[in-house]
């Protein structure tokens, strides 16, 4: 992923074996990584168990919170396509629990369409 795309919002994804090993500290034993997205600094990380969402935080990006979320918690998502006026897609999860959804915005680059898919085939299951 290029800088400029970065700065634009255009999440790409990364190679999972350089995933793997950087976040090998929060997964757990026979967790294995199967996608990753990163937007600018920020991670989604789709695991056989579970959806890691990664918040680096401040200027130096030293501070990170995790986001775990179990498959199974996810009581319904939903995808909004980027239009003419609104460049923006955006991603909502629901939680069991709460109220109010996980949003993620994206620049309409991003294949949305695809990042739904992945989910959905994880939460379906």
């Amino acid at each position: 992923m290029g800088f400029l795309d970065g700065l634009m919002g255009n999440a790409s994804e990364v190679n999972t074996v350089e995933v793997q090993k950087e976040f090998a500290r929060v997964l757990a034993p026979n967790e294995q990584i199967d996608k990753a997205y990163k937007l600018i600094r920020d991670m989604f990380i789709f695991t056989n168990k579970r959806l890691i969402l990664v918040d680096k935080q401040g200027i130096t990006g030293k501070k990170v919170e995790y986001h775990s979320i179990p498959y199974k918690n996810i009581t319904h998502f939903s995808i909004e396509t980027a239009g003419n006026f609104d460049l923006d897609a955006e991603l909502k999860i629901w939680i069991s629990g709460n109220a109010a959804p996980l949003q993620k915005q994206f620049n309409k680059n991003l294949n949305i369409y695809e990042l739904q898919s992945v989910l959905a085939d994880y939460v379906l299951k």
